[in-house]
């Protein structure tokens, strides 16, 4: 029996470099490369000649010579969805921004057509209204011209239900490809925190993080210092608080750390996991803090709390997010960081994800009843 032809369009590419969607399809490839033919389109703006390999892991590799991010991201997914028809049965599509070429597709092609709407772009602060409005537009076309939509969040396949009418499948993010890395006296020099409980954080610095809230929190609790990772020359946001905040002795801001095993020493080790996300649905930076048992706390948001199973610890402002710090005993997050991990290993895992995809793609998935989030969903 031939093996189902799927290709993945959205994701900047694999091997992951960064990024949900590239750690969904790298793992997908690996996970599921014996049961299905995959052909994965990379950003070639991404890899370099070097990198640019016609075959990773059993998986075909397509090379689109436009970013996969910003505006460039509307052409990238279009040109890889033309490719895609001529060459794939199933069509899985990451995000939105192409959308709007899919009620085209519908008139050419009967190729089943399957869109994870990763979270809602369009709430995200950074935007602006014409950008909004072409994001809600590419949400709508999406969940009306897809064979069938995927939401990574229980919250978001009830907003899915209440606003387009239309089940959504519920596939969350796999994070067992994390792992603790234990510390050595050389980490020491480089990173001399690490000799002392602290708090942690990996972003991206945008206004929905909250990264202005956790800096404020910590200003004053300078007895637990704080280290956050992210990339902060790339907007005034980042910038300003930069300038306001890198003289603080007890505050580490750290660039952009790509490299797993140096990221998972910094993460791994802290004392608890600061989580400031209110926007998109299943982060996988909080999925992967959970798998590592990590104590965490995290910021009031429906998402967050779906994720977490309402049992972790939650704060709104930086008066919360103090009084929690200075209130949560070591036993606390122990056994916060005991109960995260427990729920991480239940619903978190590659094999799992990677089963309900392959079920999805030869349609053999139950339609879920979406869990009824509204009271809180809509506060």
């Amino acid at each position: 029996m031939a093996k189902t032809k799927v290709g993945i369009i959205g994701s900047v590419g694999v091997p992951a470099k960064y990024g949900g969607f590239e750690t969904l399809a790298h793992h997908l490839v690996l996970k599921a490369g014996k049961q299905i033919n995959f052909t994965v389109y990379n950003s070639s703006k991404t890899y370099t000649k070097e990198e640019q390999v016609p075959t990773w892991e059993g998986a075909n590799i397509k090379y689109i010579p436009l970013k996969a991010n910003g505006v460039q991201s509307i052409f990238y997914d279009i040109v890889s969805i033309i490719h895609a028809l001529f060459f794939c049965d199933v069509l899985l599509i990451l995000g939105v921004s192409g959308c709007i070429f899919l009620p085209v597709v519908k008139l050419f092609s009967n190729k089943r057509i399957i869109v994870n709407l990763d979270g809602l772009e369009w709430r995200r602060a950074k935007w602006n209204g014409w950008i909004k409005k072409f994001l809600i537009f590419s949400e709508c076309m999406a969940v009306r011209f897809a064979d069938q939509t995927i939401t990574d969040n229980a919250a978001l396949q009830e907003y899915v239900l209440e606003n387009y009418g239309t089940a959504s499948t519920l596939i969350e993010y796999g994070a067992d490809h994390v792992s603790p890395v234990s510390l050595q006296v050389t980490a020491f020099e480089q990173y001399p925190f690490l000799e002392n409980p602290y708090a942690f954080k990996v972003c991206r610095i945008e206004p929905e993080n909250n990264i202005h809230l956790v800096l404020a929190a910590f200003k004053k609790l300078n007895r637990l210092p704080l280290v956050i990772v992210g990339n902060w020359s790339h907007s005034d946001y980042g910038r300003e608080l930069r300038k306001q905040y890198e003289q603080l002795p007890h505050i580490y801001l750290l660039d952009p750390i790509y490299e797993p095993t140096t990221l998972n020493l910094l993460r791994s080790n802290c004392a608890v996991y600061i989580h400031g996300h209110s926007a998109g649905g299943t982060n996988p930076s909080l999925v992967e803090a959970m798998y590592l048992g990590l104590p965490i706390l995290a910021y009031d948001a429906i998402y967050n709390k779906v994720t977490t199973e309402y049992k972790g610890a939650y704060f709104h402002t930086a008066e919360d997010l103090h009084i929690s710090l200075l209130t949560h005993s070591d036993q606390q997050l122990q056994q916060l960081g005991k109960t995260m991990k427990m729920i991480a290993d239940r619903r978190y895992t590659w094999a799992t994800i990677s089963d309900k995809y392959v079920a999805t793609f030869s349609q053999t998935i139950p339609e879920e009843t979406p869990i009824i989030y509204a009271a809180a969903y809509n506060k």
